[in-house]
């Protein structure tokens, strides 16, 4: 049967229909920013939940994957009802939005004209020019940036699990969302001193890696170290399932850097290939690093190497051309393995701090290495799509380019100061209220003390008979005993 035209329809239905699908509405780009916020949000959970529970040992399982779980859900809530505005809102400062909902009809549904943007480009003192314009309706744009918050904070638990106290971590996670998160989203992303003077950040290397390499470090500081036992020994309970996590983070990239266009366009397409060229590229660099100077190819390892290519290229993702994705893996997959594998075991700093995942290798190292490479190879095509200021350019480029090399570092310097001290005073504080370390009874017994639940109905920690002599791998016990990774 035919459909009737539209103006025989009920007057009711027409209006519905004319405010579920405006003319201004682009349900292509609508469609893939939905797609890329959901790919996101799948690298969180299930991805690092399953990667969390799979990669520490067996005592340790549930109350890692709980600590990812509970981040996930809190940061939700949180954005909605303040933090998003703080990032994307009118500015406070130059540093800092003003805090609001995110909720409501006018921000589900514009209802005139186009959505507002997150970015944009301040010309003598005032807002002139919007970055972009999408096409979708701000409830989009709210979701995706939601997701990325979110992982921000799951991936800075990797720093303090198997001993942080879960009600300390209650505590943190809408501390630090509200006081350091939002600081570096608004300053590189919506709108403020940073994105105006040009520094680059195409998807989060600084204000998602960088941040939450530097305040998982410095959270790890404060709680104090695991158990004597457990640094000496942290076998992953699951290797296998280790993957699987790390697969889901792997393919959720695709909508971590495809999604930062805010457009289904060129652009999108070359940041999601470069992200995975970078990315294999260092996976099998730091593979062939472990078997030349430890005689094994290790699995964690791969993982690991994985990781930094995905967080490396995250600042410039469709800012670089190619061969510069090659470039950027290479390093990626050699710098933090030589700061992990070398002067992780070497410097007295990083045997003091516990930082369990190896979170600052991975993430924070990664994310600086990224960035600067950034300025260094960001083509001026490319940077004048993503940011509206003249002459932006990487240093290959000559002219004017070595000076984005310096607003890169200084970008850096701003997110690592700022989360040092502001994670400092947050951890401080949530001290004096409750301990910000599990007790020693907690530290011994694991998950079944803590929530009265196990993982797996299985003897022992996840050990197994030793064979050989030698049955870990230089990533099992490393410096401190860590399982380096993510």
């Amino acid at each position: 049967m035919a459909t009737p035209p539209v103006n025989s329809l009920p007057i009711a239905y027409q209006a519905w229909t004319s405010l579920g699908v405006p003319d201004w509405l682009n349900k292509g780009d609508n469609a893939w920013q939905m797609v890329s916020a959901t790919l996101v949000g799948i690298q969180s959970m299930p991805g690092l939940v399953i990667l969390y529970g799979s990669i520490v040992k067996k005592k340790w399982a549930v109350n890692s994957a709980f600590m990812a779980l509970y981040a996930f859900a809190a940061v939700i809530i949180c954005w909605v009802a303040w933090a998003y505005k703080m990032s994307f809102g009118e500015e406070l400062l130059p540093f800092w939005g003003k805090a609001g909902p995110a909720l409501g009809q006018r921000f589900l549904i514009k209802q005139a004209g186009l959505p507002a943007t997150p970015h944009y480009f301040r010309n003598g003192g005032g807002l002139e020019t919007a970055e972009i314009t999408p096409f979708y309706p701000m409830g989009t744009m709210v979701w995706f940036q939601c997701v990325f918050a979110a992982i921000a904070v799951v991936i800075l638990a990797g720093s303090v699990l198997a001993r942080m106290n879960f009600k300390a971590w209650m505590m943190f996670v809408p501390l630090w969302l509200t006081f350091s998160y939002t600081i570096g989203a608004f300053s590189l992303w919506g709108g403020g001193f940073l994105f105006h003077w040009g520094v680059m950040d195409y998807s989060g290397g600084y204000v998602i890696h960088l941040s939450s390499g530097i305040a998982g470090f410095t959270a790890a500081y404060w709680v104090g170290p695991r158990s004597k036992k457990d640094r000496e020994r942290f076998p992953p309970n699951n290797v296998l399932l280790t993957l699987a996590g790390a697969g889901l983070l792997w393919m959720g990239w695709a909508g971590f850097n495809g999604g930062d266009p805010y457009a289904a366009n060129t652009d999108s397409s070359m940041a999601v290939l470069n992200t995975n060229i970078c990315a294999a590229t260092s996976l099998l660099v730091w593979t062939w690093l472990d078997v030349i100077f430890f005689k094994k190819p290790s699995v964690i390892g791969a993982v690991q190497g994985m990781i930094t290519g995905l967080v490396c290229i995250t600042p410039g993702a469709g800012l670089v051309q190619g061969w510069a994705a090659i470039v950027m893996g290479v390093l990626s997959g050699s710098v933090p393995w030589f700061s992990m594998m070398v002067l992780g075991k070497k410097l007295k700093l990083f045997q003091m701090v516990d930082d369990t995942l190896a979170v600052f290798h991975t993430h924070a190292v990664a994310g600086l290495l990224g960035g600067i490479l950034t300025g260094l190879f960001a083509e001026p095509r490319l940077c004048a799509l993503f940011l509206p200021v003249t002459n932006s350019k990487g240093g290959v480029y000559g002219g004017p380019g070595g000076v984005q090399i310096l607003k890169q570092i200084v970008g850096a310097l701003f997110i690592i100061g700022w989360n040092l001290v502001v994670t400092s005073i947050i951890c401080v504080v949530i001290s004096f209220i409750v301990p910000l370390r599990m007790t020693e009874e907690e530290l011994l017994i694991g998950d079944d003390a803590v929530h009265g639940e196990e993982a797996y109905a299985l003897w022992g920690d996840g050990e197994k008979l030793s064979i050989y002599k030698d049955d870990t791998t230089h990533h099992g016990v490393v410096s401190s005993g860590a399982t380096q990774v993510v």
